[in-house]
Protein backbone atom coordinates (compact mmCIF):
# COMPACT_ATOMS: atom_id res chain seq x y z
CA UNK A 1 0.00 0.00 0.00
CA UNK A 2 2.57 2.22 0.40
CA UNK A 3 4.40 2.08 -2.60
CA UNK A 4 1.11 2.12 -4.48
CA UNK A 5 0.84 5.70 -2.47
CA UNK A 6 4.18 7.28 -3.39
CA UNK A 7 2.78 6.59 -6.95
CA UNK A 8 -0.30 8.15 -6.34
CA UNK A 9 1.49 11.02 -4.56
CA UNK A 10 3.91 11.57 -7.71
CA UNK A 11 0.92 10.79 -10.23
CA UNK A 12 -0.53 14.33 -8.67
CA UNK A 13 2.38 16.31 -8.91
CA UNK A 14 2.50 15.56 -12.71
CA UNK A 15 1.58 19.39 -13.76
CA UNK A 16 4.88 20.03 -15.13
CA UNK A 17 6.27 18.47 -18.26
CA UNK A 18 9.54 18.30 -19.20
CA UNK A 19 10.79 22.29 -21.09
CA UNK A 20 12.22 20.25 -24.17
CA UNK A 21 12.46 17.32 -25.80
CA UNK A 22 15.50 15.35 -25.08
CA UNK A 23 16.88 11.82 -26.27
CA UNK A 24 16.52 9.21 -23.59
CA UNK A 25 13.72 11.63 -21.88
CA UNK A 26 12.11 9.74 -19.28
CA UNK A 27 8.53 11.21 -19.45
CA UNK A 28 6.83 8.41 -20.69
CA UNK A 29 8.68 5.53 -17.85
CA UNK A 30 7.48 7.86 -15.24
CA UNK A 31 4.99 5.20 -14.00
CA UNK A 32 7.60 2.30 -14.37
CA UNK A 33 10.52 4.74 -12.50
CA UNK A 34 7.97 5.97 -9.68
CA UNK A 35 6.92 1.89 -8.75
CA UNK A 36 10.92 1.85 -8.15
CA UNK A 37 11.63 4.75 -6.15
CA UNK A 38 12.71 3.95 -2.36
CA UNK A 39 10.26 5.34 0.33
CA UNK A 40 9.60 8.86 0.06
CA UNK A 41 10.74 9.49 3.52
CA UNK A 42 13.94 7.73 3.25
CA UNK A 43 15.48 10.78 0.08
CA UNK A 44 16.63 13.39 2.15
CA UNK A 45 18.25 15.08 -0.84
CA UNK A 46 17.55 14.40 -4.37
CA UNK A 47 20.12 14.64 -6.77
CA UNK A 48 20.00 14.42 -11.23
CA UNK A 49 23.14 14.39 -12.42
CA UNK A 50 22.74 13.69 -16.27
CA UNK A 51 19.73 16.01 -15.97
CA UNK A 52 18.71 16.26 -19.44
CA UNK A 53 14.23 16.88 -20.11
CA UNK A 54 14.44 16.57 -15.88
CA UNK A 55 11.28 14.22 -16.45
CA UNK A 56 11.98 12.91 -12.80
CA UNK A 57 12.45 16.11 -11.10
CA UNK A 58 9.52 17.79 -12.66
CA UNK A 59 7.80 14.47 -11.21
CA UNK A 60 8.59 14.33 -7.52
CA UNK A 61 9.63 18.02 -7.39
CA UNK A 62 11.57 17.19 -4.03
CA UNK A 63 12.70 20.20 -1.99
CA UNK A 64 16.01 19.60 -1.66
CA UNK A 65 17.07 18.98 -5.07
CA UNK A 66 20.08 18.90 -6.67
CA UNK A 67 20.25 19.63 -11.03
CA UNK A 68 23.42 18.91 -13.02
CA UNK A 69 25.01 18.63 -16.39
CA UNK A 70 27.88 19.07 -17.92
CA UNK A 71 26.01 20.71 -20.84
CA UNK A 72 26.44 24.37 -20.26
CA UNK A 73 23.27 24.97 -22.25
CA UNK A 74 20.83 22.86 -20.25
CA UNK A 75 22.29 24.66 -16.62
CA UNK A 76 21.94 28.35 -18.13
CA UNK A 77 18.11 27.28 -19.64
CA UNK A 78 17.01 25.82 -16.28
CA UNK A 79 18.18 28.89 -13.98
CA UNK A 80 16.60 31.38 -16.67
CA UNK A 81 13.11 29.07 -16.78
CA UNK A 82 13.63 29.69 -12.52
CA UNK A 83 14.93 32.99 -12.24
CA UNK A 84 13.52 34.87 -15.30
CA UNK A 85 10.37 33.20 -16.45
CA UNK A 86 8.92 36.59 -17.89
CA UNK A 87 12.02 37.65 -19.98
CA UNK A 88 12.54 34.03 -21.34
CA UNK A 89 8.68 34.20 -22.37
CA UNK A 90 9.20 37.37 -24.13
CA UNK A 91 11.95 36.21 -25.99
CA UNK A 92 10.52 32.85 -26.93
CA UNK A 93 7.19 34.85 -28.26
CA UNK A 94 9.55 36.69 -30.53
CA UNK A 95 11.66 34.18 -32.39
CA UNK A 96 7.82 32.23 -32.65
CA UNK A 97 6.95 35.89 -34.13
CA UNK A 98 9.45 35.33 -36.46
CA UNK A 99 10.15 31.59 -37.21
CA UNK A 100 10.70 30.67 -40.62
CA UNK A 101 13.87 28.58 -42.32
CA UNK A 102 16.25 31.75 -42.67
CA UNK A 103 15.60 32.81 -39.25
CA UNK A 104 16.15 29.60 -37.88
CA UNK A 105 19.55 28.99 -39.04
CA UNK A 106 20.30 32.45 -38.33
CA UNK A 107 19.25 31.64 -35.11
CA UNK A 108 21.58 28.26 -34.83
CA UNK A 109 24.60 29.93 -36.12
CA UNK A 110 24.58 32.04 -33.06
CA UNK A 111 27.35 31.76 -30.94
CA UNK A 112 25.82 30.76 -27.22
CA UNK A 113 28.80 32.50 -25.78
CA UNK A 114 28.09 35.81 -27.56
CA UNK A 115 24.54 35.19 -25.76
CA UNK A 116 22.66 36.88 -22.53
CA UNK A 117 21.39 34.01 -20.69
CA UNK A 118 18.12 34.77 -21.85
CA UNK A 119 19.21 34.99 -24.95
CA UNK A 120 20.83 31.76 -24.85
CA UNK A 121 18.11 30.11 -23.22
CA UNK A 122 15.43 30.73 -25.58
CA UNK A 123 18.05 29.86 -28.71
CA UNK A 124 17.92 26.53 -27.04
CA UNK A 125 14.05 26.18 -26.61
CA UNK A 126 13.25 27.56 -29.80
CA UNK A 127 15.97 25.57 -32.13
CA UNK A 128 14.65 21.78 -29.82
CA UNK A 129 11.27 22.69 -30.53
CA UNK A 130 11.82 23.65 -34.81
CA UNK A 131 14.74 21.71 -35.12
CA UNK A 132 14.29 17.78 -36.77
CA UNK A 133 12.93 15.27 -34.87
CA UNK A 134 13.63 17.27 -31.08
CA UNK A 135 17.53 16.22 -32.20
CA UNK A 136 20.17 17.74 -29.44
CA UNK A 137 23.14 16.90 -30.99
CA UNK A 138 26.29 19.33 -31.61
CA UNK A 139 29.55 18.40 -33.65
CA UNK A 140 33.16 17.96 -31.48
CA UNK A 141 33.30 21.91 -31.50
CA UNK A 142 30.27 22.30 -29.61
CA UNK A 143 27.82 23.45 -32.44
CA UNK A 144 24.53 22.39 -32.83
CA UNK A 145 24.09 20.89 -35.85
CA UNK A 146 20.61 20.01 -36.50
CA UNK A 147 18.29 21.17 -39.71
CA UNK A 148 15.31 22.81 -39.34
CA UNK A 149 12.50 20.31 -39.07
CA UNK A 150 8.76 19.99 -40.42
CA UNK A 151 5.96 20.71 -38.24
CA UNK A 152 2.22 20.61 -38.44
CA UNK A 153 2.05 22.69 -35.60
CA UNK A 154 4.22 24.31 -33.34
CA UNK A 155 4.10 25.56 -29.59
CA UNK A 156 7.40 27.39 -29.30
CA UNK A 157 6.23 29.23 -26.32
CA UNK A 158 4.39 27.22 -23.58
CA UNK A 159 3.43 30.15 -21.08
CA UNK A 160 1.64 27.91 -18.87
CA UNK A 161 3.95 25.05 -19.01
CA UNK A 162 7.43 27.76 -18.30
CA UNK A 163 5.66 29.09 -15.50
CA UNK A 164 4.74 25.93 -13.53
CA UNK A 165 8.41 24.81 -13.97
CA UNK A 166 10.00 28.14 -12.97
CA UNK A 167 8.22 27.47 -9.70
CA UNK A 168 9.30 23.71 -9.37
CA UNK A 169 12.64 24.81 -9.70
CA UNK A 170 13.12 27.40 -7.26
CA UNK A 171 14.18 25.55 -4.57
CA UNK A 172 16.63 23.59 -6.53
CA UNK A 173 20.19 23.70 -6.99
CA UNK A 174 21.48 24.08 -10.03
CA UNK A 175 25.13 23.23 -10.80
CA UNK A 176 27.24 23.13 -14.25
CA UNK A 177 29.91 20.09 -13.30
CA UNK A 178 30.79 16.67 -13.63
CA UNK A 179 29.10 14.37 -11.46
CA UNK A 180 31.90 12.98 -9.42
CA UNK A 181 32.43 16.59 -7.96
CA UNK A 182 28.96 17.20 -7.40
CA UNK A 183 27.98 14.20 -5.82
CA UNK A 184 31.31 14.63 -3.75
CA UNK A 185 29.33 14.68 -0.09
CA UNK A 186 26.59 12.57 -0.98
CA UNK A 187 25.78 10.24 1.75
CA UNK A 188 22.80 8.21 4.05
CA UNK A 189 19.63 9.76 3.15
CA UNK A 190 20.84 11.09 -0.39
CA UNK A 191 18.82 9.42 -3.46
CA UNK A 192 20.71 9.80 -7.12
CA UNK A 193 18.63 9.28 -10.42
CA UNK A 194 21.69 8.85 -12.78
CA UNK A 195 20.17 8.74 -16.55
CA UNK A 196 23.57 9.10 -18.41
CA UNK A 197 24.28 8.69 -22.27
CA UNK A 198 23.29 5.17 -23.07
CA UNK A 199 25.73 2.80 -24.19
CA UNK A 200 25.39 1.45 -27.71
CA UNK A 201 23.58 -1.25 -28.37
CA UNK A 202 25.13 -2.12 -31.84
CA UNK A 203 28.37 -0.09 -33.17
CA UNK A 204 25.82 1.57 -35.62
CA UNK A 205 23.66 3.12 -32.81
CA UNK A 206 26.13 4.96 -31.51
CA UNK A 207 24.62 8.57 -30.07
CA UNK A 208 26.16 10.26 -27.30
CA UNK A 209 26.63 13.92 -28.42
CA UNK A 210 25.12 15.71 -26.10
CA UNK A 211 27.99 17.26 -25.53
CA UNK A 212 31.71 17.47 -27.40
CA UNK A 213 32.48 15.06 -25.09
CA UNK A 214 32.29 11.72 -26.07
CA UNK A 215 30.28 9.36 -23.61
CA UNK A 216 31.97 6.20 -24.27
CA UNK A 217 32.82 2.66 -22.61
CA UNK A 218 35.37 4.21 -20.61
CA UNK A 219 33.01 6.83 -18.99
CA UNK A 220 30.34 4.02 -18.60
CA UNK A 221 33.06 2.09 -16.21
CA UNK A 222 33.97 5.08 -14.69
CA UNK A 223 30.04 5.73 -14.30
CA UNK A 224 30.30 2.29 -12.45
CA UNK A 225 33.24 3.00 -10.08
CA UNK A 226 31.09 5.99 -8.96
CA UNK A 227 27.98 4.22 -8.46
CA UNK A 228 29.85 1.36 -6.23
CA UNK A 229 31.67 4.18 -3.93
CA UNK A 230 28.30 6.08 -3.30
CA UNK A 231 26.94 2.81 -3.12
CA UNK A 232 29.07 2.17 0.00
CA UNK A 233 28.63 5.66 1.35
CA UNK A 234 24.98 4.96 2.03
CA UNK A 235 23.39 6.41 -1.29
CA UNK A 236 20.37 5.10 -2.38
CA UNK A 237 20.66 4.95 -6.37
CA UNK A 238 18.97 4.57 -9.39
CA UNK A 239 20.06 4.77 -12.77
CA UNK A 240 18.51 4.00 -16.16
CA UNK A 241 20.89 2.78 -19.19
CA UNK A 242 20.87 0.22 -22.33
CA UNK A 243 20.63 -3.15 -22.22
CA UNK A 244 23.77 -4.28 -23.30
CA UNK A 245 26.47 -7.13 -21.98
CA UNK A 246 28.94 -4.66 -21.24
CA UNK A 247 26.03 -2.52 -18.67
CA UNK A 248 25.14 -5.88 -17.25
CA UNK A 249 28.49 -6.76 -16.62
CA UNK A 250 29.63 -3.26 -15.03
CA UNK A 251 26.09 -3.60 -12.81
CA UNK A 252 25.94 -7.29 -12.28
CA UNK A 253 25.82 -7.48 -7.98
CA UNK A 254 23.15 -4.69 -8.27
CA UNK A 255 19.91 -5.07 -8.33
CA UNK A 256 18.83 -4.84 -12.53
CA UNK A 257 14.80 -4.23 -13.98
CA UNK A 258 14.32 -4.66 -17.46
CA UNK A 259 11.91 -2.47 -18.96
CA UNK A 260 10.73 -1.28 -22.42
CA UNK A 261 10.18 2.30 -24.02
CA UNK A 262 9.52 3.92 -26.94
CA UNK A 263 12.17 6.07 -28.65
CA UNK A 264 10.91 8.19 -31.14
CA UNK A 265 14.45 10.37 -31.23
CA UNK A 266 16.59 8.86 -33.72
CA UNK A 267 18.13 10.78 -37.18
CA UNK A 268 16.57 7.38 -38.66
CA UNK A 269 13.55 6.26 -38.25
CA UNK A 270 14.23 2.70 -38.50
CA UNK A 271 15.86 3.13 -35.56
CA UNK A 272 12.74 4.66 -33.54
CA UNK A 273 10.34 2.38 -31.53
CA UNK A 274 10.32 0.03 -28.53
CA UNK A 275 13.59 -0.74 -26.81
CA UNK A 276 14.35 -2.63 -23.86
CA UNK A 277 16.14 -0.13 -21.32
CA UNK A 278 17.43 -1.40 -18.17
CA UNK A 279 17.07 0.37 -14.09
CA UNK A 280 19.78 -0.73 -12.36
CA UNK A 281 19.23 0.08 -8.43
CA UNK A 282 21.17 -0.86 -5.04
CA UNK A 283 18.29 -1.23 -2.84
CA UNK A 284 15.34 -3.74 -2.49
CA UNK A 285 11.65 -2.87 -2.65
CA UNK A 286 12.11 -1.54 0.97
CA UNK A 287 14.41 0.67 0.33
CA UNK A 288 17.07 -1.64 2.50
CA UNK A 289 20.29 -1.62 0.35
CA UNK A 290 21.43 -4.33 -1.09
CA UNK A 291 25.15 -6.04 -0.53
CA UNK A 292 26.44 -4.84 -3.61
Amino acid sequence: MKRVADIAAIERRIDVRPIIKWAGGKAQLLAVLASLLPPREQIRRYFEPFVGGAALFFALQHPCSTLSDTNAELINLYTVVRDAPDALIAALRAHAAAHDAPHYYAVRALAPGSLTAVERAARLIYLNKTCYNGLYRVNSRGQFNVPIGRHKSLTICDEPNLRAASAALRPARLALGDYEAVLADAGPGDFVYFDPPYHPSSTTAVFTSYTDRPFDAREQERLARAFRRLHAAGCHLMQSNSDTPLIRELYASFRIERVTANRAINSRADRRGPVTELVILNYAADGTLIAG
